[in-house]
């Protein structure tokens, strides 16, 4: 560091013609800058500058030296420009995991959106429901269904979404008499990878007072369900495609539901279930580009 210092004070001492107007350009006594060019030129152990009380010229050496720290300034004075561009215009990669569930229909949307006005970006999607480790992989944001508990990641609850138990209208109106009589074991549930060997579904009844205003009081009114798989898929895609074909039921998101509302129907229309939290993470600590505020603020918006 003092010799990239040493290097810029010689620099502007040459440019400016003396070491006053250095030390005034510079906000430092004329003390401090003559004992950079001593301690310079020490170290050197050659004579860049010959000075009289007059004026001063530069050594063959000191010419060809003073030419280097012209560069060496215009080179960084280009990375700060460039570091402070970063954050006035998104560009370069940008890694985004998330959800399956969440990657087709929320993220990916949401993305383009954003950025399909700059051609600089580039983005990398992972479509994952495990915990990637962010600073390990490289990636910039992750989208978590649930907070998570690691301490050294930044995150922020960037919406909700509620999901739907249903089926096609045939499976749905079949499995009826079912619940009524409460025989759920003989209702065929289509599962997510992701979801237990027991699956238990909590609603609430959506004309509740507490549920209306996005509380869930114990005093709402419960209605539980518990179901053991019968199929299941990897894929939310397939989990979808299985439902609509009247496999049986499961759930999907709400977003995703309202846009097949066609094929599917709702097993318990009079009944909902909680609202699920959606988290963006990252792994900045100081200044967080631009390109990932964009991004993140663009699928708060498209979820909320």
């Amino acid at each position: 560091m003092s010799k990239l210092k040493q290097m810029t004070v010689f620099m502007y001492v040459v440019k400016l013609g003396s070491i006053t107007k250095a030390a005034e350009q510079l906000n430092v006594s004329k003390s401090v800058v003559s004992q950079h060019l001593k301690q310079l030129e020490s170290e050197l152990a050659i004579t860049l500058l010959k000075r009289t009380t007059r004026k001063q010229s530069l050594t063959p050496a000191g010419e060809h030296f003073y030419q280097q720290c012209c560069t060496m300034h215009e080179l960084a004075e280009q990375a700060w420009q460039d570091a402070q561009q970063l954050q006035l215009t998104p560009q370069g990669l940008i890694k985004i995991t998330a959800p399956h569930a969440l990657m087709d229909h929320l993220v990916l949307p949401a993305l383009h959106e954003v950025f399909h006005a700059y051609p600089d970006v580039e983005l990398e999607l992972i479509s994952h429901d495990g915990r990637s480790d962010l600073m390990q992989e490289g990636i910039d944001i992750a989208i978590r269904v649930g907070e998570s508990k690691i301490s050294n990641l930044k995150q922020k609850r960037i919406g909700d979404f509620r999901d739907v138990l249903c089926g096609s209208l045939q499976t749905v109106e079949a499995c009826q008499s079912d619940i009524a009589a409460l025989k759920v074991e003989n209702i065929r549930y289509v599962a997510n990878h992701w979801q237990q060997k027991s699956i238990h579904h909590s609603f609430n009844r959506k004309n509740s007072r507490n549920n209306k205003s996005g509380s869930n009081s114990n005093s709402t009114p419960r209605f539980e369900l518990n179901f053991k798989p019968h199929h299941k898929a990897n894929t939310l895609p397939t989990c979808l495609s299985m439902l609509e074909h009247g496999f049986g039921v499961g759930i999907i998101p709400d977003f995703i539901f309202a846009k097949h509302s066609h094929t599917l129907t709702e097993l318990l229309p009079e009944h909902q279930l909680d609202k699920v939290n959606v988290y963006a993470l990252h792994a900045y600590q100081a200044a967080v580009p631009i390109g990932v505020t964009m991004a993140i603020e663009a699928i708060a918006k498209r979820l909320g």
